[in-house]
C-alpha cells in the first residue's frame, strides 16, 4: 500500500488516511496480522514517524505526524487546549431541521465510566430525498452531507452525537442503523463509513505559523454523493 501524501516538511507529514487502516498497533488488534498507518509511512518515506492525533479505523481523511519526537509535547498540548480546529463531512440519515446546530451531550468514558464534556458544531451543506425505503417506515428516504466540527475528542464523539440525534451516519456499524447499512451495501456495494477528515488547522511549532491541511474526499464516498445526486 502507497499512502497518499498530502503534506510534508522536515518536521512534519500529514496523510489522507483511507478509511479501514488502523493508524497503529492496538491491544484490540494485537493479533490481527495487518498493516498500520504508522509502519506504512515509516516505510514509504524511510524515517520513523510519530503519530500527533488518532482517527477511528474506519474514518477516513487528514492524519498529522511528527518527524522529531521533541515535537509531540507541543503538537498534543494543541489538541488537549482545544487550539486545533478539526472538519469532518459526513452522509447521513434524515435532513436537520436547522441548517447549524450543535450537540452539547456528555459522552461516557468507555474506560472510566465517567461522562466527558462532548460539543460539536455541524452544518448542513446538502440534502437529498431517494424513492427507496431504506428503514422499513417509509416510501422515501431523506439524507444530508454534513460538516462536523467537534470542540472536544472524546471517542467517536461525531458518530455517537449523530446518533444521540438519530441522524446516523451510513455505514456505521457499532452507533449507526442496520437497515440502513444494508440497504447501501446491497444498493450501492457500500462497505465503508461514510465520515471523512477534510480539514485540519493546527499551529506549525518550527514555522511559527497557521497550518492548513485539507484531505480529498475518497472514492467510494464520492460515488454514494452521487448517486444521492449530491455533490461536494
Amino acid at each position: 500500500m502507497q499512502l497518499e501524501i498530502i503534506y510534508q516538511d522536515s518536521s512534519l507529514i500529514a496523510i489522507n488516511k483511507p478509511s479501514g487502516l488502523l493508524v497503529h498497533r492496538t491491544k484490540l488488534a494485537a493479533e490481527e496480522k495487518t498493516e498500520f498507518a504508522v509502519q506504512i509511512l515509516r516505510d514509504q518515506i524511510g524515517q520513523r514517524v510519530y503519530p500527533v492525533h488518532r482517527l477511528d479505523r474506519p474514518t477516513s481523511g487528514v492524519l498529522l505526524f511528527a518527524l522529531d519526537e521533541t515535537l509531540l509535547p507541543e503538537l498534543k498540548r494543541q489538541f488537549a487546549d482545544r487550539e486545533v480546529s478539526k472538519t469532518y463531512w459526513a452522509i447521513v440519515r434524515g435532513i436537520p431541521r436547522d441548517d447549524n446546530f450543535l450537540i452539547d451531550q456528555g459522552l461516557k468514558n468507555e474506560r472510566s465510566g465517567k461522562i466527558q464534556e462532548a460539543i460539536t458544531d455541524f452544518r448542513l451543506i446538502q440534502s437529498c430525498e431517494i424513492p427507496f425505503d431504506t428503514t422499513g417506515r417509509y416510501p422515501t428516504s431523506r439524507y444530508s452531507l454534513l460538516e462536523a466540527c467537534p470542540k472536544t475528542g472524546r471517542t467517536h464523539q461525531i458518530r455517537r452525537h449523530l446518533a444521540h440525534a438519530r441522524h446516523y451516519i451510513v455505514g456505521d456499524k457499532k452507533h449507526g442503523n442496520n437497515k440502513q447499512n444494508h440497504f447501501f451495501q446491497a444498493q450501492y456495494g457500500l462497505d465503508h463509513l461514510l465520515l471523512h477528515g477534510q480539514k485540519l488547522e493546527i499551529f506549525h511549532p518550527v514555522l511559527q505559523k497557521k497550518l492548513v491541511l485539507e484531505a480529498e474526499i475518497p472514492v467510494h464516498f464520492r460515488t454514494i454523493l452521487d448517486q444521492l445526486g449530491m455533490n461536494a
